[in-house]
């Protein structure tokens, strides 16, 4: 059994291979990939080289968690069906070529239990469960909701449409005029338009290093600074600043089972939506130019690979 993959020999240097995969086990499902997207986040820092040391790192790698596609084989006595439609946050089935998230391929083969179902209508929406969940993940850790988002790229939309959804009104920095737009129950402004300086409650996601001092000058006493970006340089501030404020730092990482449920949920219940986010979309052939398009091009908030003509 083979697939088509995306495959980075070493930064930069990014191509498409036919790749033999893992036989599946006995609890494994094989699935023919749709659509996959493409993270400017952590598959930036890895298509750049400039990803900090990290498990399971090293070139050459598939790269990709942001998957979604039908089932094409089932194990016996799975609940799982042929021809249902499922998200699938990635795989490891490429033998010696590392799946580093190992999405961005034309087929793969997961273990069941990583597979979620996801209503037909979602279609190629479905592949923002990822950072549907990890906002999610973000969110219902912190002692209140986000009154501060710093980034207005998917991952910082998604937070903001999640509060919302969960009762909350947050601010948005963002400084790049063109990613203003596209709010929805929440307000956009540049960072030198807002003094406010007693935030209960601050999501940066803009992974600049350099922003957590002054985002900790703008906290209530006592008030949280969640990290919930991806950060390749290293974090400084200055003490005394922080020892005033009493802050509280903490970092999100990846999301969890119980936070895809809880965005599923709110998802099939019409609070939250995943329109808007995706606008721009290039046949997996294309796959060189889509990923730097998807890291160059401050206009493209999510890149689709569309993998359907390889079924």
């Amino acid at each position: 059994m083979e697939a088509i993959a995306v495959v980075l020999q070493a930064p930069e240097q990014l191509g498409l291979q036919r790749l033999a995969l893992t036989p599946p086990g006995p609890d494994h499902l094989v699935v023919d990939i749709e659509w996959s997207g493409i993270s400017t986040g952590t598959e930036r820092l890895l298509w750049s080289g400039k990803m900090p040391p990290f498990p399971g790192l090293g070139y050459p790698l598939v790269p990709g968690y942001e998957s979604v596609g039908r089932i094409v084989e089932v194990p016996s006595g799975s609940s799982f069906t042929v021809g249902a439609r499922v998200f699938v946050p990635g795989a490891s089935c490429f033998g010696e070529v590392r799946g580093l998230f190992g999405g961005a391929a034309s087929r793969l083969v997961v273990p069941a239990s990583r597979v979620v179902a996801i209503p037909e209508r979602l279609g190629e929406e479905g592949v923002l469960l990822a950072l549907a969940a990890t906002a999610h993940h973000a969110i219902v850790g912190a002692p209140a909701l986000p009154e501060l988002i710093v980034g207005h790229g998917v991952l910082g939309r998604l937070l903001a449409r999640v509060t919302v959804a969960l009762g909350g009104q947050p601010t948005v920095w963002e400084n790049n005029p063109e990613r203003r737009r596209g709010a929805e129950g929440y307000n956009v402004v540049a960072s030198d338009q807002d003094d406010r300086r007693n935030y209960r409650c601050i999501h940066d996601v803009s992974g600049d290093a350099a922003m957590v001092e002054p985002l900790l000058g703008r906290l209530a006493k006592t008030g949280e600074l969640v990290l919930a970006g991806f950060y390749s340089d290293p974090i400084r501030f200055a003490f005394p600043l922080a020892f005033l404020k009493e802050a509280r730092l903490r970092v999100a990482a990846e999301w969890q089972p119980s936070d895809l449920v809880a965005v599923t949920r709110l998802i099939n219940e019409h609070q939250l939506r995943l329109d808007g986010l995706i606008t721009h979309r290039r046949p997996y052939e294309e796959a060189g130019s889509a990923y730097r398009t998807a890291f160059e091009d401050p206009t493209c908030l999510k890149m689709l690979l569309d993998w359907r003509a390889c079924s």
